[in-house]
């Protein structure tokens, strides 16, 4: 059974930093480009990043390029999003996913607010 739990998100103020982890299980991770997506209240999901199974290639959203970094260490099955300088347009559940696929965690809250 594919699991994916979400964890490290919480109330920051605006330019502040968070450090996301998700925990994943059920399949061979390292084999599976991994994305970030969140949802903004009131709004659908948007696309944050995606990283190669490897983890030596990355891409990002326009909207986080610069101030987000996405890794992954293959030998804990883990993803990690690092936030930077955090703005008040952050705030929105976020979630890992296999990419290609829907989020099946139960995601974290990230609140950026003053």
């Amino acid at each position: 059974e594919v699991q994916l739990v979400e964890s490290g998100g919480g109330l920051v103020q605006p330019g502040g930093s968070l450090r996301l982890s998700c925990a994943a299980s059920g399949f061979t991770f390292s084999s599976i480009p991994m994305t970030w997506v969140r949802q903004a209240p009131g709004k659908g999901l948007e696309w944050v990043s995606i990283i190669n199974g490897g983890g030596g290639a990355t891409v990002y959203a326009d909207s986080v390029k610069g101030r987000f970094t996405i890794s992954r260490d293959n030998a804990k099955n883990t993803l990690y999003l690092q936030m930077n300088n955090l703005k008040p347009e952050d705030t929105a559940v976020y979630y890992c996913a296999k990419a290609g696929s829907r989020p099946e965690g139960q995601g974290t809250q990230v609140t950026v607010s003053s």
